[in-house]
């Protein structure tokens, strides 16, 4: 009797210590984890919440916890100093953050060109229109012939020969709110730079472009204050209600690797000629944020799994290799590609456009 209780202890306390070894390790558990806090731009959020995600920082130690927030608001508006690392989604954004911080170094692991998402018969009239041409592989939304439609208040109905789309409403990109959205921003960034013929670096060139890009805003009406917002009107309302919708084309690419049923194969993809890269670049402010930078810029996992929510990488293959798998016609490379104003110029533009509303 004492030899089998004795046995018995004997498999208990073997149990409990390979449990805590487990536990330990982080086999199941987090208790060895260190505990990483970031603030990052929201359309990134499904990414970091994603478990494959969490498990590969686990792998490493790490265990990230981040709050959404909008490129802006990261920039001017948010305490960063409970953070461990900023990422907002624009180049600019973490131009002021890294400068503010005096952080030694930044890390741009994800980009996402804006896109004009429309719809077959669309493309058809603007082909007509001189808007949509066709470039090296993919087919392109001539901002500048847009500005001068834009610029004369067109009307859909007043373009020759159309039958596909006769709305009694201006000929306008549907965008967020300038107030609050890095999207709306980046397609101020845009506008601006063809509307001046280079990009905006001083005041007289700001005072120069504004008239010109504020109406483009300022005569859709109301707008939404996240991208999801038109987007989603996009796939669910149709032509009717959104015929030009900026995006990333990270939202498209996401919804069809997804395999979600909204997306019609009448749906297409333009790419505005020129375009700006949405640059989600990671500002670290503390050594375990630069960690997490290092890690989304090498690993091979955690670009992967980026790819998988649309993102390119940087590493490129993985981006392709994850469109080819879907049969998507994306481009490998988008070539005519500008950079945005200085966070202050952008902020300034902003702020004149927000006053007239």
């Amino acid at each position: 009797m004492k030899r089998t209780l004795g046995i018995g202890l004997a498999v208990v306390l073997l149990v409990g210590v390979a449990a805590a070894i487990y536990f330990g390790q982080g086999g199941g558990g987090s208790a060895q984890l260190t505990t990483v806090r970031g603030v990052i731009g929201s359309e990134k959020l499904a990414f970091f919440a994603d478990q494959r995600v969490k498990d590969v920082f686990a792998k490493h130690g790490l265990k990230v916890e981040v709050d959404p927030a909008g490129s802006r608001q990261i920039a001017t508006a948010t305490e960063l100093d409970q953070y461990d690392f900023a990422f907002p989604s624009s180049a600019p954004a973490a131009e002021k953050i890294q400068r503010d911080r005096k952080a030694a170094r930044t890390y741009a692991p994800f980009s996402s060109p804006m896109v004009v998402a429309t719809f077959d018969p669309v493309v058809e009239l603007l082909t007509k229109a001189g808007v949509v041409k066709q470039g090296p592989g993919y087919q392109t939304f001539d901002v500048q012939a847009y500005l001068d439609l834009a610029a004369k208040g067109t009307r859909w109905d007043q373009l020759p020969g159309n039958t596909a789309y006769p709305a009694r409403k201006n000929l306008l990109v549907t965008t967020t709110d300038p107030r609050d959205s890095n999207s709306a921003a980046m397609f101020l960034a845009i506008t601006s730079f063809v509307a001046n013929g280079g990009v905006v670096s001083s005041p007289e060139a700001e005072a120069k472009v504004l008239p010109a890009v504020s109406k483009l805003f300022l005569d859709q009406g109301y707008t939404q204050s996240s991208t999801e917002g038109p987007f989603e009107d996009y796939l669910s309302a149709g032509m009717g209600k959104t015929p030009l919708v900026l995006a990333y084309e990270a939202q498209f690419v996401d919804r069809v690797v997804r395999g979600d049923s909204t997306v019609r194969p009448d749906m297409k993809l333009l790419y505005p000629a020129p375009t700006v890269l949405s640059k989600h670049t990671l500002v670290p402010l503390k050594d375990n944020g630069d960690r997490v930078g290092q890690l989304l810029q090498t690993d091979a996992e955690l670009g992967k799994l980026a790819a998988t929510f649309g993102f390119r990488t940087a590493d490129p293959r993985h981006f392709n290799e994850v469109v080819k798998e879907k049969g998507l016609t994306v481009p490998q490379d988008v070539v005519d590609v500008v950079e945005p104003p200085a966070h202050e110029t952008l902020e300034r533009m902003l702020e004149a456009i927000a006053k007239q509303y």
